[in-house]
């Protein structure tokens, strides 16, 4: 059967790899857990929809076992690990909009990074492990779409693997709806804050304002809606046993084109849930691919490449360009923290020193704020994974 999105997905799916990491070296510099796990995470679901919907683009036969495992895994761990990484972005953003003085302290920055890794990598992983319990068979195939996990659409699978999407967006929802609740509070000292700090501006601030918004639109209607899609559209199986759930585990389901496309809910699940992977790729480089600090790397990298075959930028754009990055600066050897474009450490007003370099979630300790020069703190749709099974279990949209 003719598939209307080829050659369209795989071609925009590995643009939209590529294009994700390209904020990636600059955010790494700066220590933007948040916002380079979603980078990380995104391109890896773009790399593998895309390689599933070229080696099965015309028939769905098992040749790759072992690539499927993987697959699978994969795209078990992206349901939450995009929401994840999203809660660690909005949860950053809510400490900037909530205090108001500035210390720098290199113990808070990493117990902070530390932090964001645990909810934006343990949550995936542990995801991972527990889809492994609800899981009918080892995997399905879906021709022209590729590999997806089996989950046996019972009554366990909700609290084990389908709702957690929807909850950590709903978690991030908080965070943002305090976020511009404190926006708003502080709207007559915002000017005043913004003048003591060269690294923020009140364009960045609203800009960061609509990432977040955005997040709050999107997140949990998405993940809403493939609850709905499972619960109201496929037969919900009694929990008997593990023994009975896993009972001929290594069977492979294979769905001809032909077959599934006959099912609306069915079309409508699985490519809303691997267009919904490029969407989240594009979109995030649209906030940051443009960015100043954007456009100066690219433009340093342009005249790297330049000079390398004979050409020589003009005098007022190299000085430019190395000014830009400290280069020959007069006094300082050594990068400072406004010349990789990062926010200081932000505390609150009643703490005017540091006294212990551990790092506390209350509101009343120092919090690390390293985020890029133009957009700190992004707030990008956030997306869920599908996945299906042998008894009539529709594939989780994104």
């Amino acid at each position: 059967m003719f598939d209307p999105s080829y050659p369209a997905f795989p071609v925009l799916s590995f643009l939209g790899f590529v294009l994700v990491l390209i904020p990636l070296p600059w955010h790494l510099q700066a220590w933007n857990a948040g916002t380079c796990l979603y980078m990380i995470w995104t391109a890896v679901g773009c790399l593998n929809l895309f390689i599933n919907s070229i080696v099965w683009s015309n028939d769905a036969i098992n040749r790759a076992p072992v690539w499927c495992d993987i697959s699978t895994r994969i795209i078990v761990g992206i349901a939450v690990a995009i929401p994840a990484a999203s809660l660690c972005i909005n949860r950053r953003l809510y400490k900037i909009a909530t205090v108001q003085s500035v210390s720098v302290s290199r113990g808070h920055k990493r117990r902070a990074v530390m932090v964001d890794l645990a909810i934006g990598l343990g949550i995936p992983i542990a995801q991972m492990v527990l889809q492994y319990v609800v899981e009918g068979h080892r995997f399905n195939l879906w021709e022209q779409v590729g590999c997806y996990p089996a989950t046996y659409n019972t009554p366990l699978a909700y609290p084990l693997s389908i709702v957690w999407p929807c909850v950590i967006g709903l978690i991030s929802a908080v965070y943002c709806v305090l976020t511009l609740r404190a926006f708003m509070k502080r709207r007559a000292q915002f000017s005043d804050f913004v003048n003591k700090n060269s690294s923020l501006t009140v364009n960045r601030y609203f800009r960061l304002m609509a990432l977040a918004t955005t997040d709050l639109l999107f997140t949990v209607p998405l993940s809403a809606y493939s609850i709905y899609l499972n619960v109201a559209k496929s037969p919900i199986y009694p929990w008997i046993s593990f023994a009975d759930t896993h009972g001929n585990y290594s069977h492979v389901d294979q769905f001809p084109a032909v077959l599934w496309r006959s099912s609306h809910e069915t079309v409508v699940s699985l490519e809303l849930s691997r267009w919904l992977m490029v969407v989240c790729a594009f979109v995030f480089f649209f906030f940051f691919g443009f960015a100043d600090e954007a456009r100066r790397n690219y433009k340093a990298a342009y005249w790297a490449i330049a000079k390398r075959l004979g050409m020589s930028p003009p005098s007022k754009l190299q000085s430019s360009i190395s000014h830009s990055y400290n280069i020959k600066a007069p006094v300082r050897s050594k990068p400072t923290m406004d010349s990789i474009s990062t926010l200081p450490v932000y505390m609150p007003r009643a703490i005017t020193t540091p006294t212990r370099s551990s790092f506390s979630t209350r509101n009343d300790d120092t919090f690390s704020s390293t985020f890029s020069e133009d957009f700190k703190f992004p707030a990008t749709p956030s997306s869920s994974s599908s996945s299906n099974d042998s008894h009539g279990h529709l594939p989780r949209a994104l």
